[in-house]
């Protein structure tokens, strides 16, 4: 496993990165998915060793009293490592977007101009927790002939430096330069910073973690970020809609990975469903050790009820994260679209009807990465909607929205050709 360290030579790193980068754009598809597959067998022969450094980090952060679901969800790799395995060679079987081309046209001048996809660059990724995503992003760089410099969170660092090892004898194995993976070996937070000004090297920073480490990349970088990641997450209960349906829908939203950033952090109850949905919501999800915080009209439902606390200021500002969840009664759509208007972080909302000119109303006036009628916000995801695989989920407009997917780790550049053709 590669050391943890103390001094880093941020610029060095930056530099081998873009070297790395230039070699990267050269690589055949066939070359890149071998190198992937090489990647994933890597994996599985170092798992013991990958599992014992994620041990030393769970049992660490037991010790400094983590939360047992952001610990299982976000560091435990026990139940996960082998269908992150398993999709390091999904990854493979993916089209490769670069090269592709697009936008053909012969103009009158005669000069033939299309384009055609090609790689960011270097990727510099500054995450939390979740050492998965350091197998993530470098597949991902991988395949579109990105480099990367990647930034885990100190509550991971062992495991990222085990993971680290095998990807680099995978792609030595392949001839492929160990520059295109690099991680920043050490805990000490002010690479971070020098990562953020390194615009030399450096094309697109793409944090995933909390608001302070986005508002932190946005006030601090040199260089482009993709802001995304972050959830308050709503549903939206119409009066037609039809609860026996609705139920496993809102559940799943809430409780399958409730400390995930596409999970449910509010329920808006027309008030004509508020007597029906809520008590049944308080019931079902409660009894799953789900706890709630009621504005002052749905306190009137079901304020009574085992589990249920008045909301207090700031809490429909908050991403939960946990196994909470926010209740509020709402007049009419209007007064729905305007609190996720004020209060989301336009990254996964929805609307549960029957009422199809009713859902399309909601689907045109919400302005998020994602926007669902009838379906779990926890679709907001590359795999689940049928990209493969995600570094991020941006939830800004510029250059990539929703699930930064293969696509959206290449840009463009315009391809004309002429013959001897001179503007006229």
């Amino acid at each position: 496993m590669s050391p943890i360290v103390e001094a880093v030579d941020m610029r060095a790193m930056g530099a081998r990165a873009k070297q790395a980068a230039y070699a990267l754009a050269s690589l055949s598809r066939a070359q890149k998915d071998q190198a992937l597959l090489a990647i994933a067998q890597a994996l599985h022969d170092h798992s013991p060793a990958i599992l014992q450094a994620n041990q030393r980090d769970i049992a660490e952060a037991e010790a400094r009293g983590t939360d047992s679901i952001w610990l299982r969800d976000r560091i435990d790799l026990s139940k996960r490592l082998a269908g992150i395995i398993a999709d390091v060679r999904h990854v493979a079987t993916l089209p490769d977007p670069v090269g592709q081309e697009y936008g053909h046209a012969t103009l009158p001048s005669g000069i033939n101009v299309r384009k055609r996809r090609v790689p960011l660059g270097v990727l510099g990724v500054i995450y939390e927790s979740r050492p998965n995503v350091t197998v993530d992003v470098a597949v991902l760089a991988l395949k579109t002939g990105n480099a990367c410099i990647l930034r885990g969170g100190s509550d991971t660092l062992n495991s990222n430096l085990a993971l680290l090892t095998a990807l680099h004898e995978a792609l030595a194995s392949q001839g492929i330069t160990t520059d295109a993976v690099q991680t920043i070996p050490s805990t000490d937070r002010r690479y971070v910073t020098e990562l953020l000004r390194l615009h030399e090297y450096v094309d697109m920073i793409i944090p995933r973690g909390g608001a302070s480490l986005h508002d932190f990349c946005r006030q601090n970088s040199t260089i482009p970020v993709i802001i995304g990641g972050m959830g308050i997450c709503h549903l939206y209960i119409d009066p037609a809609c039809n609860l026996d349906a609705a139920m496993p829908v809102i559940a799943n939203a809430k409780l399958q990975r409730p400390a995930v950033c596409n999970a449910l952090d509010t329920l808006l109850v027309h008030e004509a469903r508020a007597a029906d949905v809520l008590p049944r919501v308080v019931a079902e999800l409660g009894a799953q050790g789900v706890r709630f915080k009621a504005e002052p009209r749905a306190l009137a439902v079901v304020g009574h009820m085992q589990g249920v606390e008045a909301a207090q200021e700031g809490d429909f500002d908050t991403e939960w994260m946990a196994l909470t969840l926010g209740l509020k009664v709402v007049t009419d759509m209007d007064e729905a679209i305007d609190h996720i208007r004020r209060h989301s972080q336009a990254h996964s909302d929805g609307i549960l009807t029957d009422d199809a000119q009713a859902a399309e109303r909601f689907l045109n006036l919400v302005d998020s990465a994602a926007v669902f009628w009838n379906a779990s916000t926890r679709f907001n995801d590359g795999g689940a909607l049928g990209l493969g695989a995600e570094v991020a989920i941006s939830t800004q407009k510029m250059h990539a929205r929703g699930p930064l997917a293969l696509e959206e780790l290449t840009t463009y550049k315009w391809i004309v050709v002429g013959q001897y053709t001179a503007r006229p």
